[in-house]
């Protein structure tokens, strides 16, 4: 069983509340959870505006399918917002 881990770290200038970022995190959990069989969430920075944390988790028996299905889970969140993305760490276990 391979696990693999994502943390993506988004910064949004223009929100300027929570229930602005809580409209983008909740459009873009529901985008990726529609497309993709992982597991998604704000993981960090809940109570900062401007910052998005999302954590990502998928399980499979691959390592590359894995690797795969990340790399294309983080793409689709860098083409779907226009927040800029400061940082992305990944894990496998």
């Amino acid at each position: 069983m391979i696990i693999a881990a994502a943390t993506i770290k988004l910064y949004a200038p223009w929100v300027h509340s929570l229930k602005e970022k809580r409209m983008i995190v909740k459009s873009i959990i529901a985008k990726v959870r529609n497309k993709f069989n992982v597991s998604i969430a704000e993981t960090d920075e809940q109570d900062k505006h401007q910052i998005i944390v999302f954590g990502i988790a998928c399980v499979t028996n691959e390592a590359v399918l894995a690797n795969g299905t990340l790399h294309k889970v983080i793409a689709f969140i860098e083409g779907n917002t226009d927040a800029e993305v400061l940082d992305i760490q990944r894990e496998m276990l």
